[in-house]
């Protein structure tokens, strides 16, 4: 090291700041609603409880987004979110392939490998009103998706240079959250 860098500081740019607090909303936000502090919540089987997590994730994709655009200074584009028919329609075929093809390959190789299966996760939300379990739908499709899938592989794919392991870091965090409401062989078939 050249002696005019003894002592001094490390300077981190702004961008690895930014992105290490956009990360940090992104995989540990969600996960507080996993610790003892939920508690406050009140009782994890009211509707209000239930109303305020979903709208708890509204809070951090909002301020996730407030990070991208004004502190980042990036369109939504660089994390995705781009809205086009043709993004439309590719989803749609893709969520037809998954739900006719993958997942019922998926639960069949759980259920042959003995792990659980969806059972437990779906007599938590058999008795929860329609309309929460739309917004529930609405919330996993447009928050989850922007904070694992966009900003989170977006991100740690610049930081590993690698978009591979940038979505096995992602989804291995998403994988991880979800498994206390749906149990370890459900866990195992995210993708």
């Amino acid at each position: 090291m050249p002696a005019s860098m003894v002592n001094q500081p490390i300077m981190i740019p702004a961008s690895y700041f930014t992105t290490a607090i956009g990360l940090s909303i992104a995989f540990l936000g969600p996960a507080i609603l996993f610790t003892p502090a939920h508690r406050l919540l009140g009782a994890p089987d009211r509707n209000a409880t239930r109303v305020f997590e979903l709208l708890f994730l509204w809070f951090l994709a909002g301020l996730l987004f407030s990070i991208l655009i004004w502190w980042e200074q990036l369109p939504l584009a660089s994390i995705g979110f781009q809205p086009r028919w043709r993004s439309l329609v590719l989803g749609l075929l893709l969520a037809l392939l998954f739900s006719q093809v993958v997942e019922p390959f998926l639960y069949w190789m759980i259920t042959r490998g003995g792990m659980p299966g969806f059972e437990s996760g779906l007599a938590k939300i058999v008795g929860m009103p329609t309309w929460y379990l739309l917004f529930a739908a609405v919330t996993a499709g447009i928050v989850e998706e922007s904070l694992y899938r966009g900003y989170a592989v977006e991100r740690l794919a610049l930081l590993a240079d690698s978009y591979w392991w940038a979505a096995l870091g992602s989804t291995t965090v998403f994988a991880l959250l979800h498994w206390p409401m749906w149990g370890w062989g459900p866990r195992n078939t995210w993708n």
